[in-house]
């Protein structure tokens, strides 16, 4: 990939080369009224390219902040929800159990109820 990007730039700088040679002519570019700069063509297109790469630069790190930011607020969601999702675990683990103790505790007395009630029951007469 870096041969690549290499290639590009180099026939780039290249090609920008052989538009400077061939377009040396001057011309006047008017900015405000009574301010006029004269310049050949061809360094006022580059030095206008170059204004171009500069603010296509700016653009592309704002965008790459921003994106940053949006990355790391999904980053913080994701951990609330994983920490939520943790305790609410954690919250059934222990659901489970008090409901495993009292399950145990209701067979526990039935078991005793049932007990009672098959002993013999011995009525006294008098």
């Amino acid at each position: 990939m870096r041969a690549i990007n290499f290639l590009i730039i180099f026939l780039f700088c290249a090609a920008l080369v052989l538009f400077s040679l061939e377009n040396t002519d001057p011309a006047t570019i008017k900015l405000v009224k009574g301010v006029d700069i004269q310049a050949p063509l061809c360094i006022e297109l580059i030095g206008a390219m170059g204004l171009g790469a500069v603010l296509a630069w700016i653009f592309g790190i704002l965008s790459w902040f921003q994106r940053f930011l949006e990355s790391r607020k999904t980053t913080r969601e994701i951990r609330e929800r994983e920490n939520r999702i943790q305790a609410l675990e954690k919250d059934l683990e222990q659901y489970k159990a008090e409901l495993q103790e009292q399950q145990q505790a209701l067979s526990s007395a039935t078991e005793a109820t049932e007990a009672k009630n098959t002993q013999p029951k011995v009525i006294a007469q008098s």
